[in-house]
């Protein structure tokens, strides 16, 4: 599987309520959690691959960071590099302060050469940047922390 074949299968399985998938196949192995209705908002998951002919090797899934309470977090839906602003010379999407509503683009992450821009899923005032411009960052990795506005 590649990264947008697998990228597919999570929004699928998202849209359909799945909340625990498991796929192993050929020494590779995929494992999605969603957390329940009552749960977080947010979904957890780690890639496993054993064989060196896959193309990216699997990374230790990113150390789990308890936000603040009254902060809620803009997760990477995909992995790939973090970006800021459009191009280099560019003003950020967002700054600390920043009032943003649900839909406006706050961040970019390329993705196999692609620029993938990255919507919030909320309204709120960002209070946190929680990467840096040109960091990687996995699938499930905070990246801004927006308080209520």
């Amino acid at each position: 599987m590649n990264q947008r074949e697998i990228e597919a299968l999570v929004r699928g399985l998202r849209r359909q309520g799945v909340e625990e998938f498991t796929f192993k196949s050929e020494g590779i192995e995929l494992q999605v959690r969603f957390p329940s209705i009552a749960g977080p908002a947010a979904p957890q998951a780690a890639a496993a691959a054993a064989p060196a002919s896959v193309a990216a090797p699997a990374a230790p899934p990113p150390a789990p960071v308890v936000p603040k309470a009254e902060h809620r977090a803009i997760r990477a839906p995909i992995v790939g590099t973090f970006y800021r602003s459009p191009a280099p010379d560019a003003p950020p999407y967002v700054k600390i302060g920043d009032h943003v509503r649900k839909g406006q683009v706050v961040c970019i992450i390329e993705a196999m050469k692609l620029m993938n821009q990255i919507e919030s899923d909320q309204d709120g005032v960002v209070a946190e940047v929680l990467v840096e411009s040109g960091n990687p960052v996995q699938f499930g990795t905070e990246l801004l922390r927006l308080a209520a506005s």
